[in-house]
């Protein structure tokens, strides 16, 4: 798909979510030299706010749909690798919180609200940073969106107590789908907060991550050998942060085949206890594994169980090499000096992830740039009544 010309993936009703996906590496550069020129302002604002209270400050990642998956995925990084005597990191979706903010916001604590968006025009993002200047006393806001005409964005601007990074241009997604505006808002948001890393090992981690994606990209003729394969469902599992990783890997299957390929997703340990039972002979097993050596045994365990049950379609480890390695069916990542830790990690894997999701439309005869042929899945959310609280 990613050598195809353009007329060709026109034809298939792809081009653009073609397109997106095979620009990241390009994007995640623009990022991260973005980081580096607001170095000194974020820096800034961190301090500002860990020096505005002596208690420990609620950090929570927030957004709707893959926005919210973003929290999901880097928080168990953060939780390691961030200051964890100055701040509590929390995921918790625009979703949960704006249908019951008394349950999620206390007034009492210090809290930055990081807000992910593609569009910043949600109806809940916005009412979720109004619910927060409402209700909590000492409120600092994050704004991390790919629109700067968006109205999260124009809400930032100007406000001392809100620090607006605005992603690169093209990482407001045209397609259906959130593919470069996931992975930049992500990539962003650990350089922010990984406090335990410097800028000599960040500038590693990216230069290993953009080197690993591309091969990803250039081997799409072994991932559609894959879906080549007779299946109708999709298992995606993970620990840390690749658990996390999961709900955005099995949503852009779900999206993208507009439901034709059903899915689920899980922890490693948590697959065994009931939704093992969702694997017949048609489904695609995939685990990414862990570059945590302690971690790494338990997703391998998790693999080789569901490889010995010999029902699925597939069982699929997909990382980098180590010294414990899965004896089964593996996507091994480009062989790289840098053993990347898993939040950075989950960039490479979701590009393989989106992959799969490219080809599964494809093959089920969907268009990936217009999924829904309904149209009650929409690329920006609509319908949704905000009630005054």
């Amino acid at each position: 798909m990613y050598q195809l010309a353009k007329t060709e993936l026109e034809k298939f009703g792809a081009e653009i979510t073609t397109r997106e996906i095979r620009q990241q590496p390009e994007l995640w550069a623009e990022a991260f030299t973005y980081y580096q020129a607001s170095l000194e302002q974020i820096t800034s604002f961190l301090k500002t706010v860990k020096t505005s209270t002596t208690e420990k400050v609620r950090v929570i990642f927030t957004g709707a749909g893959t926005s919210q998956y973003v929290g999901d995925t880097i928080v168990p990084h953060l939780n390691q690798n961030g200051d964890t005597k100055k701040f509590i990191f929390q995921s918790i979706g625009t979703t949960d919180i704006v249908a019951a903010p008394e349950q999620y916001f206390f007034p009492e604590e210090t809290t930055i609200l990081v807000s992910f968006a593609r569009s910043g025009n949600s109806p809940e993002s916005v009412a979720t940073v109004q619910l927060a200047n409402q209700l909590i006393k000492n409120i600092y806001h994050l704004t991390i969106t790919c629109a700067k005409e968006g109205a999260l964005a124009k809400a930032a601007q100007g406000d001392e107590r809100n620090l607006l990074l605005i992603m690169p241009e093209r990482s407001n997604d045209a397609g259906f789908a959130m593919t470069g505006s996931y992975s930049c808002m992500t990539l962003t948001a650990l350089l922010v907060f990984d406090e335990k890393n410097q800028l000599a090992e960040k500038t590693r981690y990216v230069q290993a991550l953009i080197e690993l994606s591309q091969d990803v990209l250039a081997r799409v003729s072994d991932i559609q050998a894959i879906i080549d394969r007779d299946f109708n469902r999709i298992v995606y599992l993970g620990s840390g942060s690749l658990a996390g990783l999961t709900r955005e890997a099995q949503l852009k299957v779900l999206e993208l085949t507009a439901g034709k390929i059903t899915t689920v997703f899980d922890s490693s340990m948590g697959f065994r206890h009931g939704p093992k039972s969702f694997v017949n002979e048609q489904t695609l097993i995939f685990d990414f594994i862990s570059n945590n050596a302690y971690t790494r045994q338990y997703d391998i365990d998790m693999l080789e169980e569901a490889n010995a049950d010999q029902i699925a379609a597939g069982v699929i480890g997909i990382g980098q090499a180590g010294e414990m390695n899965y004896t089964g069916e593996n996507f091994v990542l480009k062989a790289s000096e840098v053993q990347l830790p898993d939040g950075y990690l989950a960039l490479v894997d979701v590009v393989f992830a989106q992959t799969i999701s490219l080809l599964s439309s494809i093959k089920v005869g969907n268009t990936p740039d217009t999924p829904s042929a309904t149209g009650t899945v929409n690329r920006v959310v609509k319908g949704v009544i905000i009630h005054e609280y």
